[in-house]
């Protein structure tokens, strides 16, 4: 099988990840990111149709009776409705609500629950989240520093922040609610990423014991060639996945399924360019890779 030069692209890869996460952080700073309810507080009302629930008809009566602002998506049938309502409402604003949803609809509306969520709760929450982030990305720096090498720690952590930073960025420029079910997905991206860069390090590890000739950029070639066949297949499969998800999971899986549609082709392509460059920032080479040698003891003869 032909080698592909990888690394003899690295340059365009790298300014190409400095662009994406300049975007990406200018948005998260500038603009931000559009918190959802779990993490800003206000009131969740679940009901049922007992036909099917026409959603826009619910969204233009909610703005006619003062619910500027919520947000009506299906759940789980196209008889079951969540709305949720931005902070500012109380618990007792989902009773006034479904008594207006039952007075503009002929049959019968029937409330399964109402959920207040405080501001206090939704700034625990983002703490939380964020401290798991964190967390996630010091265990796995101290697992790949141990299981390999420092500078292969360094280069995994780099991508997943890499794959993090560009997801959260996106979700930012478009405007994207950002909720639990977004955040469990920023943690399963955190997961893919490092299966695929925990397999082309373990390649470039072997290879550059095995391979006796030629540099680093030779070396790490040839272990992503031989690796990119399992890489893509493992994508593909993965967003096959994914697309069936985003077409037919429903409104409520929606940001679910976008971000780890994202996460995955940003990590696909962070484990192929950005762990491997950062190893070749940090000039990684055999000597770095050397099984060392244990000295026997004098009954044994000397060193081995």
């Amino acid at each position: 099988m032909k080698t592909l030069d990888f690394m003899g692209k690295r340059r365009i890869a790298a300014v190409f990840s400095l662009v994406l996460i300049t975007v990406a952080l200018g948005s998260l700073f500038i603009k931000q990111v559009n918190w959802g309810l779990d993490f800003t507080g206000g009131t969740l009302v679940e009901v049922h149709y007992s036909d099917v629930a026409q959603l826009s008809e619910i969204r233009g009566t909610l703005d006619e009776g003062g619910f500027a602002g919520a947000v009506v998506v299906s759940f789980g049938s196209d008889r079951d409705v969540m709305i949720r309502l931005p902070q500012g409402y109380s618990d007792k604003d989902g009773n006034r609500l479904l008594a207006l949803l039952q007075s503009t609809y002929p049959g019968e509306v029937e409330l399964r629950r109402i959920e207040f969520v405080g501001p206090q709760v939704g700034d625990e929450l983002r703490e939380q989240g964020g401290l798991a982030m964190l967390m996630a990305l010091g265990l796995v720096m101290i697992y790949v520093a141990f299981r390999f090498q420092l500078k292969f720690a360094l280069g995994a952590v780099t991508a997943l922040v890499h794959d993090v930073v560009i997801t959260l960025g996106f979700f930012s420029i478009l405007g994207i609610e950002f909720d639990l079910t977004v955040l469990a997905a920023l943690l399963a991206v955190i997961g893919y990423s490092l299966n695929d860069t925990i397999v082309v390090s373990d390649r470039i590890r072997e290879n550059f014991r095995k391979i006796r000739k030629g540099d680093a950029a030779h070396t790490i070639n040839v272990s992503l060639t031989e690796t990119l066949g399992r890489t893509l297949v493992t994508s593909l499969t993965t967003l096959l996945v994914l697309t069936a998800l985003l077409i037919f999971g429903g409104e409520m899986i929606h940001g679910f399924a976008l971000a780890l549609t994202v996460g995955v082709v940003v990590g696909t392509y962070s484990s192929i360019y950005v762990a491997a460059n950062v190893l070749m920032l940090l000039n990684i080479s055999k000597e770095d890779l050397m099984v060392p040698v244990k000295e026997a003891s004098s009954e044994d003869g000397g060193v081995v």
